[in-house]
């Protein structure tokens, strides 16, 4: 199968977006940078592209002006295994400006959608108890940053670690 990489369209901020993930993500990096030169659409020397790698996932940022803003239509999901985890994403990506949604959901200062998810939540919500299923829904509805005990609370169970 051939390599997929997401390339994400910025008005201008690929490079600090870019710098900015890879600050929060483990194992990241910034890939390459290519820059607008004389007679291009760009400001010369301004980022055209920034290559970078989230936790071995590669990404792209362009800097393709303002013609086509990020929305909610697309997102990335973040599993994360403890409320550790969850916290740190959250609070990170909504630091500098970014806004809280409902159920995980948050934009980032740059206006890119991600879901910062709790693997218990599909253990909770899967559960083969269609009530205690219902009622983590439930719970998780009422919550913007989703929080494991509180999910877990709701549907019956003693919380434990993570």
């Amino acid at each position: 199968m051939p390599k997929t990489t997401p390339c994400l369209w910025f008005d201008g901020r690929a490079e600090q977006a870019a710098e900015f993930y890879v600050s929060l993500f483990p194992n990241s990096k910034i890939l390459d940078v290519s820059r607008y030169g004389p007679d291009t659409p760009g400001t010369a020397g301004a980022a055209m592209t920034v290559g970078f790698s989230l936790d071995g996932q590669e990404y792209l940022g362009l800097n393709g002006g303002p013609q086509f803003p990020f929305t909610e239509a697309i997102s990335f999901m973040i599993s994360c295994g403890s409320q550790e985890e969850v916290d740190h994403y959250w609070y990170g990506l909504t630091a500098g400006g970014g806004e809280e949604g409902s159920c995980g959901w948050l934009k980032d200062r740059f206006g890119v959608s991600w879901q910062v998810v709790p693997a218990a939540l599909y253990e909770l919500l899967g559960d083969p108890d269609p009530e205690r299923a219902n009622r983590a829904t439930q719970a998780m509805l009422k919550m913007s940053r989703l929080d494991i005990a509180g999910l877990r609370r709701a549907a019956g169970e003693t919380p434990v670690a993570g």
